[in-house]
């Protein structure tokens, strides 16, 4: 299966961007999102960032950051943070 690398740029998160990130996971269950320097600047918006981002998906997904690097997954039964 191949893997799904989109990029987050200056328009920041746009319904579209969401829409696009929805139709990636209907095919596949791990997306890499690329944020680019334009969109933050630091790891605080980064971390704000994945968290609308996870607010919009659902609780079967999942975000792990590393670097200016977001790797979801959608998992079948829905998952709780600890």
């Amino acid at each position: 299966m191949a893997l799904v690398k989109l990029q987050l740029g200056k328009n920041g998160l746009t319904p579209g961007f969401i829409e696009t990130l929805k139709n990636a996971f209907k095919n596949n269950e791990n997306v890499r999102i690329g944020v680019l320097r334009s969109a933050t600047r630091d790891r605080s918006e980064l971390k704000e960032i994945s968290a609308k981002i996870l607010a919009e998906l659902g609780k079967n997904y999942t975000c792990k950051i590393i670097g200016y690097t977001l790797a979801l997954r959608k998992w079948r039964k829905a998952r709780t943070t600890l």
